[in-house]
């Protein structure tokens, strides 16, 4: 018996399709592999805006930026408005205003242990009738953070400024405030408004606004 065409051409296709799946299965296989190795080379980047020019908010955006740097990301922060106050030479007159944090916990850096523990929650009139009152509570803070060890905003900043975090100042703020460039210290890399930033923060991996 001859061999049956139709069979043949049905075992043609058969193969024909097997192959075809192989080799789709193989490139796709190829191309997750080359899309893992493209983000696993890529350098993460992160992007804030700081706003804030009070001791305790000056915290938050140097941490988060020098540990970023730390890991190896591009980091960029922001400043605009109040935030200004973290890029100038002097940081001596940064202040708690614990007025405007009502959630602020107010405890005593000193005495025993059991006086120490007590949040001390004082009314918003309280605080504002009691002459003095913000100087003492930045008092305070700065004697919390020097017993516990914490670094203090300048040494925080100047980690950043190692790390290769980018320091970039509002102009438009600078404008409004009347500010001089020689008042901010000279690692500020450079000074923009919110178009150029904005495309910044648009292809960053993470983005905060604080």
């Amino acid at each position: 018996m001859g061999d049956n065409p139709v069979s043949a051409l049905v075992d043609s296709a058969t193969i024909e399709r097997m192959v075809r799946e192989r080799v789709d299965a193989v490139l796709d296989e190829r191309l997750e592999a080359k899309l893992a190795a493209l983000k696993e080379s890529r350098t993460p980047s992160m992007t804030l805006i700081a706003t804030k020019g009070t001791l305790d908010w000056a915290y938050p955006p140097f941490i988060l930026a020098s540990t970023a740097a730390a890991l190896g990301w591009n980091v960029a922060i922001f400043f605009t408005f109040y935030g200004l106050e973290l890029l100038k030479k002097d940081l001596s007159p940064l202040h708690v205003s614990p007025l405007g944090n009502p959630a602020m916990p107010m405890k005593m850096p000193f005495g025993p242990d059991w006086f120490k523990s007590i949040q001390w929650n004082i009314p918003n009139i309280v605080q504002a009738s009691i002459p003095g009152f913000e100087a003492f509570a930045t008092s305070m803070m700065k004697m919390t953070i020097h017993n516990k060890g914490v670094a203090e905003v300048a040494e925080l900043r100047d980690a950043c400024v190692e790390a290769g975090v980018k320091l970039i100042g509002c102009q438009m703020t600078v404008d409004l405030f009347g500010y001089s460039r020689d008042q901010f210290i000279p690692e500020v890399s450079d000074y923009v408004g919110a178009a150029s930033f904005l495309p910044m923060a648009r292809d960053a991996d993470v983005s905060l606004f604080i």
